[in-house]
């Protein structure tokens, strides 16, 4: 079973990129989504197995063998991989259906089909790992499909720009991944998890030199591979790519910046548990990129007016919360939230798809609004997604965001009270934010010249079926799983050994006013929202007049862009134009070819002047070097 999880969305891929020509764009779209979601109902029957207590490392063939190093492919099913799994398989299957519709027009949705699955099979192989060099070639698979997917309309500018910016800072992030998977080698002689994990209390007070400066070993590994999980779930400082991915297809946003790539740095640090609960210092250092994120980005997106990049801000400021939850120790509500937001993230980028495609491709919430009756589906659907992402009492998220606020509360970190204040702050920015896209969106005057009214029309059926499916999960995902995933006992009973606590959780409970103090502020932030964007626009109008450099501030995100364009790039392509121009060009170039070409070309133009034609001038010429080689050997 495991087996054909791992490879069936390989097969698929395989089957649509050499074979999708041939057996046309249809039979893509239907073998792709047939094989896909056979391997997401497998994946959940092996969820509930794992329940039971299953739990197996099925050896597929060895990979490396040389010295002490021995690596094999494998699937490792835990509690922790069965979890991603589920999410992967079951959003990539859906986002398999919506595609169909979503992409209807577009040529080229045979390659379309096979990047997406061969996608879902690179995520695979990273979370059924059982050592580092698997969940490296897993991570790279990632980020190269990423790199396909989002330049997939390759003939537009911004998009290819978006794929190697995407590419770029990615492989900042995952330099420092395979720094830390060679210090692992190095110091343990293995790479494979269960090895490693043990040997880590061996290690504690052992100090290397790194870059002139004395580290501790653990903290060294830690904070190396914590830069790894900071570029690919997009964390502060190399976060800018992920807005700029939004260029690709919505789909692609669903699948890849919602439930599963972004979401592999979380579970590089939640694997990793063993490793980073002997490290104060790296914990300290995530909790405090986890809350700057969370509240960097919520910030950001309150300005923003691209609907899919306001979304991705938000998944950015959600894994924020994820990482400063790893930060405090609550390794296991991280991957709860993970799990809820999978549902009702990508629910809001299929929802925002779908209003996209109603509006032929206007991305725009200014140029929107008045369309909720001309929408009725997509505009509930999306309600329930954003109430689930606000943390609205009962949904999913009030059950996984609120935890962490309160294991942040409780627990005694240095850092710990500090991440509960910004949780909240966030808390209350994600639901103004939330509630601008929705009420810009579908209330207020209709504001699109380009596009009557009377037009606009919902998503087909094959598009709104993945939406009401992942508003289940927006609905119920958090009510039903709280106790099995961050109940008491979850720490012993579920996720056994697959994350390491080296002191329990904390078993209090915090007071009364802090527990309903987040959900009052979500509750408050609706009518709020509803006054300043809908009813009276002035107020907000003159906020921004007399606070106009905060606003320019966030507009211009932080002018993280300005900053690293003077940084890096300008200096880079003045480098790489004095090296192309001078010592390439002035210095190589002039006295290797092109010199030695020019100098030949020179000769040859000298040399054509004897080949006259004349067989005197010939035979006195053949007579004057023979009488030289004469004069030679004579003197000689």
């Amino acid at each position: 079973m495991s087996y054909f999880i791992i490879f069936l969305p390989l097969l698929a891929s395989f089957i649509s990129g050499f074979f999708g020509r041939k057996i046309g764009s249809r039979n893509s779209e239907i073998i792709s989504c047939i094989l896909v979601s056979i391997s997401a109902i497998l994946s959940i029957i092996i969820f509930l197995e794992v329940m039971s207590g299953y739990n197996e490392n099925l050896i597929i063939t060895t990979w490396i063998t040389s010295g002490s190093l021995n690596v094999n492919w494998s699937i490792n099913i835990d509690p922790l991989s069965s979890i991603m799994l589920v999410v992967v398989t079951f959003v990539s299957s859906l986002v398999h259906v919506y595609s169909i519709g979503y992409m209807s027009h577009d040529p080229h949705k045979p390659r379309f089909m096979s990047y997406l699955s061969l996608f879902t099979f690179s995520m695979l192989i990273l979370v059924t790992s059982d050592n580092f060099l698997q969940l490296f070639f897993g991570w790279e698979g990632v980020g190269l499909c990423s790199y396909f997917l989002i330049g997939f309309w390759f003939k537009k500018q911004s998009a290819n720009y978006a794929a190697i910016k995407a590419f770029l800072v990615n492989r900042v992030g995952d330099f420092g991944l395979g720094l830390g998977i060679f210090l692992i080698f190095y110091v343990f002689g293995t790479v494979n998890y269960d090895e490693v994990f043990k040997l880590i209390p061996n290690i504690i007070e052992k100090k290397i030199v790194f870059l002139s400066f004395n580290f501790l070993v653990i903290d060294l590994i830690c904070l190396l591979l914590f830069i790894g999980a900071m570029g690919k779930s997009a964390q502060i400082f190399l976060h800018t790519w992920l807005p700029d991915a939004m260029e690709g297809p919505t789909p692609v946003s669903a699948l890849i910046h919602a439930a599963t790539m972004v979401t592999a740095g979380v579970f590089l640090v939640v694997r990793c548990s063993p490793i980073y609960e002997y490290s104060e210092l790296a914990l300290n250092f995530i909790t405090i990129i986890g809350m700057t994120t969370a509240l960097f980005a919520a910030s950001i997106a309150l300005v923003q007016d691209d609907i899919k990049k306001i979304i991705a801000y938000s998944t950015c400021s959600q894994l924020g919360y994820m990482f400063f939850a790893t930060g405090v120790g609550a390794y296991n509500v991280a991957m709860f939230h993970l799990f809820t937001h999978a549902f009702f993230k990508a629910l809001l980028f299929l929802g925002a798809g779908s209003v996209i495609h109603s509006f032929k491709n206007e991305q725009n919430i200014n140029h929107m609004g008045g369309i909720w009756r001309k929408l009725p589906y997509t505009y509930c659907l999306m309600i329930i997604g954003t109430l689930a992402l606000t943390g609205f009492p009962f949904l999913s998220g009030y059950y996984s965001k609120d935890a962490i606020i309160e294991f942040a509360y409780l627990e005694k970190g240095t850092f710990s009270n500090y991440a509960a204040t910004i949780g909240i702050i966030t808390a209350l920015l994600t639901s103004i934010y939330s509630w601008r896209l929705i009420f810009k969106t579908f209330h207020g005057n209709y504001n699109n010249k380009k596009i009557n009214l009377d037009q606009m029309h919902d998503s087909p059926v094959v598009m709104l079926i993945p939406l009401i499916v992942l508003s289940i999960g927006a609905l119920f995902s958090g009510f039903v799983f709280k106790d099995l995933l961050i109940g008491l006992d979850s720490s012993y009973l579920f996720w056994g050994d697959s994350i390491k606590f080296l002191e329990p959780l904390s078993s209090d409970h915090p007071p009364g006013w802090f527990l309903i103090l987040t959900p009052i502020l979500v509750i408050l932030s609706i009518p709020l929202s509803y006054i300043l964007f809908i009813k009276d626009r002035s107020i907000l109008d003159h906020f921004v007049k007399i606070n106009l450099p905060l606003y320019t501030f966030l507009k211009n995100k932080w002018y993280f862009d300005e900053l690293y364009d003077f940084l890096f790039v300008r200096p880079l392509k003045f480098l790489g134009k004095f090296f192309w121009k001078k010592i390439d060009g002035s210095i190589i170039d002039r006295f290797g070819p092109d010199g030695i070409s020019h100098f030949i070309k020179k000769i040859s133009i000298f040399a054509v002047r004897f080949q006259s034609g004349f067989i005197y001038q010939y035979a006195f010429i053949m007579l004057l070097g023979f009488s030289l080689l004469l004069t030679f050997l004579i003197i000689k």
